[in-house]
């Protein structure tokens, strides 16, 4: 018996170094194209399109992945910039989420000082960042399946639209997602981080007025201001705040208030987030933010309509592929910044909004635990987190004390940090990936935790009804 668990220790051990050594390789062969990688990177984060309108970027990296042996699937969900690439047959899938979508007047050069490019938009989220890095990834593994002979499937999923447009949602409804066991994404950052928080529900639209336009001196009496129905309906919102939970969230700004003082505005727009940790409350809210619209509308002598734009779930864990993930980011570990990267990292620090945090820390992993848990913004990736167990990542592609939406991201995502940061999230989701073609066994725990979270009886129900992807959503 002893021979027999000592055969079987050693069998074991042999497994687990071959194992490391393969995930060693595809480390070095992803650093070996840092400067590949960078350059595509660069070049979304110059396009700098927004949501739905990401027709160079999707076209670059779709390029990227059929030039390194993927088949790819475009203009998939009635989404002209969506797409899917495929490698490989059967099972495991694995699939990796990249995104590319900027955000509307965030032009920013990168330098540590305020300065605009006088483009209309910039990646304050990172996301040129975040497609190129999860492309790096699937390539590696595409190559070490053909290298190891690995059988199973890996996917990336291009995914437009994030910041405000819902687009994972749509491919959700299109069950593009169903088709992976496992899907695997990342976020720059400005800490090396696995996410255990939640993220929050959300729902978002334009509520449009109108009205009828007269002088605004000769004969106001004619007129019907619409700019007065939205700032009725705001001004309802705004007493609402105070009984609504907590934890909810409502923004808005107005998109149109009217083009002249003269003129009693005949059209006026106004777009509103709701955000909870809990989507059911997001539903109400929004219903008595309806009821507003309606009073408003009522009460100024106009008419209204609403148009729902987006509208995600919050997240569902997965605590099992959590520590899996977390595993392989201390493995791949952190990074030091040079001193012309500390230089520049001191400068952004001293800007307005930015907070004081030890420059050391990218070198530094957070532990699964570590941090604020407390869910503060919304993202369409959850919608995919209640289709298919999912987890996710995110690397100091920021200056530390960076905050996202900021001119500050943008500025470090079009540096050697951003690119940094990118290569740790690559290393880390093609290491996790492996592990999981490595071990199906894996993949079923996943599966069974995601199915008990999720509950014997659930269906999913898009908060976006059936409305067609909302492509002209930033025009």
């Amino acid at each position: 018996m002893k021979h027999l668990l000592s055969i079987i220790l050693i069998c074991v051990s042999f497994s687990i170094l071959a194992q490391e050594a393969d995930k060693k390789k595809v480390i070095q062969r992803i650093q070996q194209r840092e400067s590949q990688y960078g350059q595509i990177a660069n070049q979304i984060w110059k396009y700098a399109e927004v949501g739905y309108k990401e027709k160079q970027s999707s076209a670059l990296l779709q390029e990227t992945l059929r030039k390194a042996g993927f088949t790819i699937e475009p203009g998939v969900a009635d989404i002209p910039t969506a797409f899917v690439a495929t490698f490989g047959q059967g099972k495991p899938v694995i699939g990796i989420m990249g995104e590319y979508d900027a955000l509307p007047g965030m032009s920013q050069d990168s330098i540590p000082i305020k300065r605009s490019l006088g483009n209309t938009a910039g990646h304050a989220c990172g996301h040129h960042l975040f497609g190129t890095g999860s492309a790096a990834a699937v390539i590696a593994v595409k190559e070490w399946m053909q290298e190891t002979g690995q059988k199973g499937t890996i996917k990336f999923y291009g995914c437009p639209a994030e910041e405000g447009g819902s687009g994972k949602v749509y491919m959700v409804r299109a069950g593009l997602f169903s088709q992976a066991d496992v899907m695997l994404h990342w976020h720059p950052n400005n800490q090396h981080v696995i996410s255990m928080s939640n993220s929050l529900a959300n729902k978002a639209g334009k509520f449009r007025f109108y009205g009828l336009a007269s002088h605004a001196a000769a004969s106001p009496e004619r007129g019907r201001s619409a700019l007065d129905a939205v700032e009725a309906m705001n001004y309802m919102a705004n007493m609402m705040r105070e009984h609504i939970p907590s934890t909810t969230r409502m923004h808005y700004v107005i998109t149109n208030g009217g083009k002249a003082p003269n003129i009693v505005p005949d059209f006026a727009e106004v777009y509103y987030y709701v955000r909870s940790p809990k989507r059911d409350i997001v539903m109400d809210v929004w219903d008595r933010l309806e009821n507003a619209a309606k009073g408003a509308a009522l009460g100024t002598g106009t008419k209204y309509e609403a148009e729902v734009i987006g509208g995600v779930y919050e997240m569902l864990p997965n605590d099992r592929l959590a520590r899996l993930m977390h595993a392989n980011l201390q493995w791949v570990d952190g990074y030091t910044l040079t001193p012309s990267e500390l230089a520049f990292a001191k400068q952004i620090q001293q800007t307005e909004g930015m907070e004081i945090v030890d420059l050391a820390s990218t070198s530094q992993i957070k532990g699964l635990n570590d941090g604020d848990n407390l869910a503060t913004g919304s993202t369409d990736v959850a919608d995919v987190s209640w289709t298919v167990p999912t987890i996710g990542l995110g690397t100091a592609a920021w200056v530390p004390g960076t905050s996202a939406h900021s001119w500050q991201a943008v500025a470090a995502g079009g540096t050697s940090i951003g690119r940094k940061g990118m290569m740790i999230a690559a290393k880390t989701l093609a290491s996790t990936a492996i592990d999981l073609f490595k071990h199906p066994e894996w993949v079923k725990e996943a599966k069974a935790e995601f199915e008990q979270r999720r509950g014997p009886n659930f269906v999913y129900k898009s908060l976006l009804g059936n409305r067609q992807p909302a492509l002209n959503y930033r025009d």
